[in-house]
């Protein structure tokens, strides 16, 4: 298993793990992992099986027979849930809160550490989320924790749901982020931190294009070391 590598982008939502996931997944011709799509499957599959987020039992059961795939590449990776694409679905607003509560529960990260770590294959992966680095592929060569502030995280969500159609403002949209931050910062499996020995990247002001072609130092400094 350590003879396939692993790069694992880990921190909050907003800062640009998947943009450059992708990127990174497509130049190197890795698999990627988006650790968050899982999350947000389960937690669309809880809506409508009608579970709650206090009913952790049947969650975590549900978790285990989860019928989640995904079907394309790092270019377009489709997510489907029982052979259905349920892309827009996983990422409306009232998912995505269900979602971090769902992801603060300990049996149903147990649940889904093992369905994560089976994405790690050859020629290697590149795991996007928020603990690959600390629970997930402790051995990866190359963690990366990226950052951001919370307004500017808050103002390309905003850009986002826009996209989508949805309604919303920014006030909102910060509160949100910051809630969920301290969530996933306070819980006791698996908190929202750094690996040790992970390099720290700051997005805030930065364009994709800046930003990748730090990682991609780092990333080829580290292939080149191992």
């Amino acid at each position: 298993m350590k003879a396939i590598p692993v790069i694992t982008l880990d921190g909050p939502g907003g800062v640009g793990k998947g943009t450059l996931s992708r990127l990174l997944a497509r130049d190197l011709g890795w698999h990627l992992l988006d650790s968050g799509a899982i999350y947000r499957a389960l937690a669309l599959a809880a809506q409508r099986a009608g579970l709650h987020a206090d009913e952790e039992a049947a969650l975590s059961d549900l978790a285990r027979a989860l019928p989640l795939s995904f079907r394309g590449d790092a270019d377009e990776t489709h997510v489907l849930l029982a052979g259905d694409s349920v892309d827009a679905e996983i990422r409306a607003p009232e998912i995505s809160a269900l979602t971090s509560q769902i992801a603060a529960i300990p049996m149903v990260r147990a649940a889904l550490l093992q369905r994560q770590r089976d994405f790690r294959r050859a020629p290697g992966l590149v795991a996007d989320g928020r603990d690959m680095g600390t629970v997930v592929f402790p051995d990866a060569p190359l963690k990366v924790f990226l950052t951001a502030s919370v307004e500017e995280r808050g103002k390309r969500r905003l850009n986002q749901l826009m996209e989508q159609g949805i309604s919303a403002n920014l006030a909102t949209v910060v509160a949100e982020i910051a809630e969920r931050d301290a969530r996933d910062q306070q819980r006791s499996v698996a908190p929202l931190r750094p690996a040790p020995g992970a390099r720290l990247l700051d997005t805030s002001g930065q364009s994709v294009s800046d930003t990748y072609r730090v990682l991609q130092g780092w990333v080829q400094s580290t292939l080149q070391e191992n």
